[in-house]
């Protein structure tokens, strides 16, 4: 029997629930994993928050598990025992999951399960804003939202593409994007003119991670090529504009990212990526988990544990 959380309203947090239910046995192409961390991301509870579909209520919550393989089913050539992280589950927020071998990826040794179980969403939507702005080495771009989750993988794989990332951070996240190879600067009034000092040659593309107004107008300001703009939070005005944006939903990005998986974990495995983790918290403390994570503000990764 596994324990899992699940929502059964939308609108609001207060309809989480753990219930227990038995763990299907792996089909075909299928493993079971036995979970050691769960990753959080915004996706999490926007689900909740912005669901409208009540037939898909009570909804499992949850894309990124780390954990260890139990059972597998046939045509799976994967060991029991095996240390995993799996990205793109259904209901991560979970004890016990089986899932498609083929979302399954041998975890890194150098990584705790909290680190792991946070990987690849971030990783793979950063992959996939570097993708569509195409910066060659040697060009500087601007990252809105440097400090946060998938900021701080741009931030990564950018420095091991030879490209110089300015990001914008409150002064007091200025040491993790400095950290990790990037150019701080504090956003707010005078951005624009910020940016701009600190990079006379110019800007090559911008890459927005919050979905501000001034994310968008300051990117507008800096970048001549609009197709160079990219964000994964400000929808809105894509069209009228004319900036890109990504998401985990749309065909063209789905496929990337999910080509990306094996290419990150490798990158991990190197010491070239790495995801830090604000805080953990026991399984059972998913509702307050997920308050924090949905105030905005919390601070980095969260991740939960289980055991």
């Amino acid at each position: 029997m596994a324990e899992k959380w699940v929502a059964t309203e939308f609108g609001s947090l207060d309809g989480l629930t753990k219930i227990t239910a038995v763990t299907s046995a792996p089909g075909a192409g299928e493993i079971t994993v036995a979970v050691r961390a769960v990753g959080m991301n915004p996706a999490d509870v926007k689900g909740i928050q912005f669901g409208q579909d009540r037939a898909a209520l009570p909804l499992p919550i949850g894309y990124e598990i780390a954990g260890v393989v139990t059972a597998v089913g046939p045509e799976v050539d994967r060991a029991v025992g095996t240390d995993v992280i799996a990205f793109r589950v259904t209901g991560g927020y979970a004890t016990e999951l089986t899932i498609r071998a083929s979302d399954a990826f041998t975890k890194p040794a150098n990584m705790d399960w909290a680190a792991a179980a946070n990987l690849l969403l971030a990783g793979t939507t950063a992959a996939d804003m570097l993708r569509v702005t195409a910066p060659s080495r040697g060009d500087t771009i601007l990252v809105h939202g440097a400090s946060g989750a998938v900021g701080v993988s741009v931030l990564q794989q950018a420095r091991l593409a030879g490209v110089r990332v300015i990001g914008t951070a409150s002064e007091r996240t200025f040491g993790v994007v400095e950290e990790f190879g990037g150019t701080a600067v504090v956003y707010g009034d005078g951005l624009e003119e910020r940016v701009r000092s600190l990079a006379p040659q110019g800007i090559v593309a911008a890459l927005d991670c919050v979905g501000t107004d001034e994310a968008i107008d300051v990117s507008l300001a800096l970048v001549l090529n609009r197709t160079k703009i990219v964000s994964i939070a400000a929808f809105a005005r894509a069209a009228a504009d004319g900036y890109q944006v990504v998401g985990g939903t749309m065909p063209e990005s789905l496929a990337f990212r999910d080509s990306q998986r094996q290419r990150l974990v490798d990158l991990a495995a190197a010491g070239d990526l790495v995801v830090p983790v604000a805080r953990t918290f026991r399984f059972d403390d998913a509702p307050e988990a997920l308050e924090l994570l949905a105030s905005g503000h919390p601070g980095g990764k969260l991740a939960l544990i289980v055991g």
